[in-house]
């Protein structure tokens, strides 16, 4: 190849990556490892082909900058947490969707399962909740409050328990993405079947207006957690299933720090959501406009971070 037409052919990939170094631009560091890699491959070129000439000068030049940048060592930034969570998970999140969809859509699968079921027979919500939880629910109904279930226990004691059990579910979730994602979407299943036959249970006491309100409080962000948790599987999964390029080895290990990042993003949110069954759940005389407007909130929350944001921050790096 002519050195004009090399130079031509990899200009943009070039300028891209002094930005980069600059600062003048942000991209996700997969894509900066990516990066990185085909520059020296380019000055390894440039080497053989065009030896003592301006272009190998000038890819010896960004290479050796990156290097440093990128090897040197040297005390975290004070902002990295922030940072983390303002730039560089969502601009790798962004490339997750379609596992998220996946999740999602399983999950919501078998929700409409677990109502079917519990609708075709009546011993099903039984086995799915336990016969414990049937029959306090029925003796809560009957004493007037139904929704008694969330003040059994002091609000301290509830957040710190519901907290640590939600983020027990969420490993799970991640963790079985090891089984090829087919432990993923177990987890999937079994807590879409467990809420499909719960909001039938209250639909049939005809109470599903006053236990959605409720449970939805803290629940629209847990619930969207434990999906995006089986993103984070789903990712683990698939980097045993498809390799690609890399080894067996190096795709898990590849795959498990991308799904452990997005593990990772989630523990503000079930703390958000932890505090929330623990200290507000619980009062459910507050007046439905109120409890629409956080359930609201909650949802446009988790949207923004995990969709909208990601792809915002992609589409204004990539300008």
């Amino acid at each position: 190849m002519r050195e004009a037409s090399f130079i031509k052919k990899n200009k943009k990939k070039w300028l891209l990556f002094e930005d980069v170094l600059e600062k003048k631009t942000t991209i996700s560091p997969n894509k900066l490892s990516d990066l990185y890699i085909e520059i020296t491959e380019d000055l390894s070129y440039a080497k053989t082909f065009y030896p003592k000439s301006n272009t190998e000068a000038y890819l010896n030049s960004i290479a050796a900058k990156s290097h440093l940048k990128i090897y040197k060592t040297k005390k975290e930034s004070k902002n990295r947490l922030i940072s983390f969570f303002k730039t560089e998970f969502p601009l790798e999140f962004a490339n997750y969707h379609k596992p998220l969809f996946i999740a999602f859509s399983t999950f919501v699968f078998f929700v409409i399962i677990g109502a079917y079921s519990a609708s075709q027979d009546a011993s099903f919500v039984r086995l799915i909740l336990g016969d414990n939880y049937v029959n306090m629910t029925l003796s809560n109904i009957e004493k007037g409050d139904p929704m008694a279930v969330y003040k059994s226990m002091g609000e301290t004691t509830a957040f710190l328990v519901i907290t640590i059990n939600n983020i027990k579910v969420a490993m799970m979730a991640f963790v079985f993405g090891m089984l090829f994602s087919i432990g993923t979407l177990f987890i999937m299943m079994r807590n879409g079947i467990m809420l499909g036959s719960f909001a039938y249970f209250f639909y049939e006491k005809g109470l599903l207006w006053e236990s959605s309100r409720t449970i939805w409080l803290h629940g629209t962000i847990e619930i969207s957690v434990i999906i995006i948790a089986g993103s984070a599987g789903l990712v683990l999964g698939n980097g045993l299933l498809f390799p690609k390029t890399y080894t067996r080895l190096d795709s898990f290990k590849k795959s498990f720090k991308a799904g452990l990042k997005i593990m990772v993003s989630t523990i503000p949110f079930f703390i958000i959501a932890g505090f929330m069954e623990g200290f507000v759940t619980r009062h459910n005389e507050m007046p439905d406009f109120l409890a629409i407007l956080i359930i609201a909130l909650s949802l446009l929350l988790i949207v923004y971070y995990y969709i909208l944001y990601p792809i915002k921050l992609t589409k204004q790096t990539t300008k």
